[in-house]
């Protein structure tokens, strides 16, 4: 069997995948803190039919004859770039201008909690806040934040810190925010609803303890309050390499379409 065909087969497999991942970023092109992903390939390897000669005294040397056996999808690497911030006035609404993710959890039974860049929070009935899903968020001690029976009003600084408005017109210091800082954010797992679960691979032993924002010594960024982190997906970038990732699919079938005519001239060889 012609080892072309088998190549192309593996080719339309890799652009096929590609397509899922476009498809997927432009779907989520207005998803808050969502984080665009790419394909990246590698060959398959080399059939060697001929090995390589060294050169002599007499002689020059001969390289190395290889037939290439296809393309395999090499990595799938989420980008953890900034998206534009947009501005809603909200003040419940978060950006962080940097490095570092929310942590967010659904029960305190709940050990390492997940990790978010989508900072569109809430203050339930009980005065908790939360994602929009209903997942507590963190502050800096591990702790769910939960506002007073006398607060009236509070606003978030750049370092977290929830100032308090009380009811007598006083202003305290509340709880403060906590940031998980990531060393491989590229190693985080994605588990749907704009959450990223810790890994091995994305700080040692998979250990995540909560820090402080707008910190030098920790390397996080500053809460902006009243504004929200849009997705990282760049159309014209995803349309170009639609457009690569559909030519490539069927340059490939083409290869195929004539690894089969080539074939079938061989089977009108005997007539």
């Amino acid at each position: 069997m012609l080892k072309s065909m088998y190549s192309g087969v593996s080719g339309m497999r890799g652009f096929q995948t590609k397509l899922d991942v476009i498809g997927n970023n432009i779907a989520n092109v207005n998803t808050v803190g969502f984080k665009g992903s790419r394909v990246m390939f590698k060959d398959i390897m080399s059939q060697t039919t001929a090995g390589v000669t060294a050169p002599g005294d007499t002689n020059g040397g001969v390289n190395a004859k290889q037939i290439g056996l296809g393309v395999s999808v090499g990595s799938i690497d989420t980008l953890h770039l900034a998206g534009s911030p947009m501005t809603t006035n909200n003040p419940t609404d978060l950006r962080i201008n940097g490095d570092g993710f929310f942590l967010v959890r659904l029960s305190e039974d709940q050990e390492v909690p997940y990790l978010t860049r989508a900072g569109d929070f809430h203050v339930d009935a009980a005065r908790n806040l939360v994602t929009s899903d209903g997942l507590f968020v963190l502050d800096n001690g591990g702790g769910n934040i939960t506002l007073g029976d006398d607060v009236v009003s509070f606003t978030i600084g750049q370092d977290g810190t929830i100032n308090q408005t009380m009811a007598d017109g006083t202003i305290q210091a509340g709880a403060q925010l906590g940031i998980g800082k990531v060393v491989n954010p590229s190693g985080l797992e994605k588990i749907g609803g704009n959450l990223y679960r810790m890994t091995a691979n994305a700080n040692p032993d998979g250990a995540l303890d909560p820090v402080t924002a707008n910190s030098t010594e920790n390397g996080t960024g500053a809460i902006i309050a009243g504004q929200l982190e849009m997705s990282n997906v760049d159309l014209t970038s995803e349309f170009t390499e639609m457009i690569v990732a559909q030519r490539g699919f069927q340059a490939n079938s083409r290869i195929i379409t004539t690894s089969d005519e080539v074939l079938q001239e061989v089977v009108n060889l005997k007539r």
